[in-house]
């Protein structure tokens, strides 16, 4: 045999053997980068590649996640149109919510079938808000496709991707069964108000976990398709310009409290997910001296909250809003953890300020119905990562939030105690 045909044989030969025993690019490719709104989509895919390679304490907490996943996958899915009564108007696509803190005055009759009129008892929730309106319902859209998506993510297993498509096409993209890209009858109060602003918050609070779930979908979820994806930034956009223009949206982003802290981290991630990312920079920037400087005092304490009767409830429930909204201006290049206001105001301080009843080392010092030391643990987690010492030093003695802590694998503040409003 000449050199040349042996020199064929051996590369051949070569070849054969690399391919045995050296795996293809493809099996061991990196997942992709969600581009995420709130989550920061790097470090989503790092862990990944931790979990890949076998990394324990992630594993441990990948479970409990997967746990709430599996639990997703027999429920649902669910959609607006199946309330016994429409709203307002007559529309059964628009999305209702009841005022959660507004409760009947009278006995209910035939001729006063609501019982009204209504009168407002802060922090005592109305179990009527949960029948007879979506309220219930898209918030198990809201935690399901955030789950799902993320637990598809972690492990690969095509049925959570199909469940979290399931569910987000049939809330918002089936022609029978979509809800309308408006909240013009969100928390109505009977024989008072067909809608208010107020009731905004009832997306502010979770719908930017939808898109991440819809980001992270996008980086190659099985049943997610180009047409889903197409569809759902149309109805995102035009979500997007009712929250921006609407009279609702307007009187929302001018509230004082933690609902304009809401109504910004919503606008801002509405308008990242839909490529204006000038407006998401311009809605964290102005958080700065809109937010910050009026609704943080120079000892960390929210003013605003603290007059509440579930004033910790509230208090680390407007620090999930701000949390996240500095998770999106990390995305546009604002850094919202570095302001400082005119009197000494930052995040933070509003943390720190927190730090004793989160760790269990006092008492909560305001009113409070229901005391949930856990409510703050995931905003600590964010000023540790951001950051802030004392409150890296305060993460091991958190307490630890029903069905685990998750913060490894979902980076992002959530609402963790129940109550809504």
């Amino acid at each position: 045999m000449s050199a040349r045909p042996r020199l064929a044989v051996l590369l051949a030969g070569l070849a054969t053997f690399a391919a045995v025993v050296v795996p293809s690019a493809s099996a061991h490719a990196a997942p992709k980068v969600p581009r995420t709104a709130v989550l920061d989509g790097t470090r989503l895919q790092e862990t990944r590649l931790r979990l890949d390679r076998g990394d324990p304490q992630l594993k441990r907490t990948l479970k409990d996640l997967t746990a709430r996943a599996d639990n997703w996958l027999t429920q649902g899915p669910w959609t607006v149109v199946d309330k016994p009564k429409p709203a307002p108007g007559g529309d059964v696509h628009d999305y209702l919510s009841q005022a959660p803190y507004w409760w009947p005055s009278q006995s209910k009759t035939a001729d006063n079938p609501w019982g009204c009129p209504y009168v407002q008892r802060d922090g005592q929730r109305n179990p009527e808000v949960d029948t007879g309106t979506d309220r219930q319902d898209v918030e198990k859209v809201f935690d399901s496709t955030y789950d799902l998506a993320l637990a598809w993510y972690y492990t690969g297993r095509k049925q959570y991707a199909e469940k979290a498509a399931t569910v987000l096409r049939t809330w918002f993209l089936a022609p029978a069964t979509r809800m309308n890209p408006n909240l013009n009858h969100g928390q109505f109060i009977p024989c008072k108000y067909d809608g208010r602003a107020i009731g905004i918050i009832d997306f502010s609070q979770s719908y930017t976990s939808v898109l991440d779930a819809i980001a992270i979908l996008e980086t190659g979820a099985p049943g997610w398709s180009k047409s889903d994806r197409t569809a759902m930034r149309a109805w995102n956009t035009d979500y997007r310009d009712w929250l921006e223009n609407s009279a609702f949206g307007g009187e929302e982003g001018a509230a004082e409290n933690n609902h304009g802290t809401f109504y910004d981290m919503q606008l801002a991630a509405l308008a990242y997910a839909t490529g204006d990312e000038d407006l998401a920079r311009r809605t964290v920037l102005g958080a700065e001296p809109k937010r910050i400087d009026p609704q943080v005092a120079a000892d960390g304490s929210q003013p605003q909250e603290l007059t509440r009767t579930r004033s910790w409830h509230y208090s680390t429930f407007d620090l999930v809003a701000y949390t996240r909204l500095a998770a999106i201006g990390r995305h546009v290049g604002v850094n919202l953890w570095r302001y400082t206001g005119p009197d000494g105001q930052s995040l933070a301080k509003a943390v720190d300020y927190l730090l004793p009843a989160a760790t269990g080392a006092t008492p909560w010092p305001h009113p409070e119905l229901e005391f949930h030391r856990y409510a703050a643990s995931d905003i600590v987690h964010a000023a540790a990562d951001a950051g802030d010492r004392a409150a890296r030093a305060a993460v091991p003695k958190l307490e630890t939030p029903p069905g685990g802590d998750l913060w490894a694998l979902r980076p992002a503040a959530e609402q963790l105690d129940s109550i809504a409003g």
